[in-house]
């Protein structure tokens, strides 16, 4: 795998104001799970790391969850949300200011909106509200959940084309390891002619379980155990959440305009042990492959060599792009996780701080 510089070079006019003297960037944080939450303790980790390189002074002035907003147009005491969140569960007992629940995103003054409540696949809400109001009161969007843009994602990028802001969603795709940044900076100038992946951690975890010898619904229990998998993990095994990523990439790498729709799925839950039992022999494992080019979109699970870069074990993630002229490049990493998620929130937060100071140097 090629090492690289990854350097955003994009010039795009952003509309919304940074106070130059301070370096302020005003941030409303809609979603408090643990992704969320993550990333609250990122910021507080970070801060004057975040200053020193970055020039950004980040203020919290809002955190939403399903049942309150903590709010404070000065900046929130992220100490006080968190523990907060972790005695009542919510941020409705919150004590300060209040502020109307309904319209907060129109309402309130910021320069980035993150969207992070859960991912919907069916009616990608109220993800997809969010985003949309968020981007019509000229706001950048930072966003983790898959759902809007599995379903709308031409007319998301082009909703904030036309109100020059910025929607970035790095951590949708291979949570903390940077996929769509490797595939748009570092194979930049090169064409891209498709690509295959493992895309989700639980599936290829209980596939190497099984690898083990253990049978579907005892790797399925071992996954949600350790947490690998929740207590629904039907979004995981259906093939649902690989197909989603399959999505975005895509629409974002590819320039395709596609949604889910489009996806030929098949999910693990038929994979039985003699199938397992037969890859071993010919010295390949079965893992759920998300394959895209010219002809084909799917997420299927198939044996694969023990010699291809993509075979990882685990809860691993690996992605193979082919390219006209740099031939296959692949990249592995952590696909999930909720400080590694939150880490690929804070690359998009520098990237729009970045096109921000070059607008104003223009």
């Amino acid at each position: 795998m090629n090492n690289c510089y990854i350097q955003n070079t994009n010039f795009i006019i952003i509309s919304t104001y940074i106070n130059k003297k301070t370096n302020l960037m005003r941030i409303i944080v809609c979603g408090l799970g643990v992704v969320g939450q993550s990333f609250l303790k990122l910021l507080l980790a970070s801060s004057t790391s975040l200053y020193k390189d970055y020039g950004i002074k980040p203020r919290i002035i809002a955190c939403v969850d399903s049942k309150g907003i903590a709010y404070s147009p000065t900046g929130l005491d992220l100490e006080k949300v968190l523990t907060t969140k972790q005695n009542f569960g919510s941020l409705k007992g919150f004590d300060g200011p209040k502020l109307d629940y309904v319209n907060y995103i129109e309402d309130l003054d910021a320069e980035v909106f993150l969207e992070l409540t859960p991912t919907n696949l069916q009616t990608a809400e109220p993800g997809l509200s969010n985003i949309i109001s968020a981007l019509r009161s000229k706001k950048n969007v930072i966003t983790v959940n898959k759902g809007p843009l599995a379903l709308s994602f031409s007319s998301l990028i082009e909703l904030a084309d036309y109100n020059n802001v910025m929607l970035r969603f790095s951590g949708t795709v291979g949570g903390g390891t940077p996929v769509l940044e490797f595939a748009k900076h570092c194979l930049k100038g090169d064409k891209i002619t498709s690509f295959t992946g493992i895309l989700n951690g639980t599936t290829n975890y209980i596939l190497t379980r099984m690898a083990d010898g253990l049978p579907f619904h005892e790797a399925l229990d071992d996954a949600k155990q350790k947490g690998y998998a929740e207590a629904n993990p039907s979004l995981d095994i259906d093939g649902d959440d690989a197909a989603a990523k399959l999505v975005i990439m895509a629409n974002w790498i590819m320039g395709y305009k596609v949604t889910l729709r489009d996806v030929d799925k098949v999910g693990i839950s038929n994979v039985k042990q003699e199938d397992i039992n037969k890859a071993a022999i010919e010295k390949k494992s079965i893992k759920l492959i998300a394959k895209c080019d010219k002809n084909e979109l799917f997420v299927k699970p198939i044996p694969i060599s023990k010699d291809d870069p993509i075979y990882v074990n685990g809860t691993l993630n690996a992605v193979t792009f082919r390219s006209e002229h740099s031939g296959e490049q692949t990249i592995i990493g952590k696909g999930a996780g909720g400080m590694e998620t939150a880490s690929s929130i804070l690359r998009d937060l520098i990237e729009i701080r970045q096109n921000m100071t070059t607008y104003e140097l223009v």
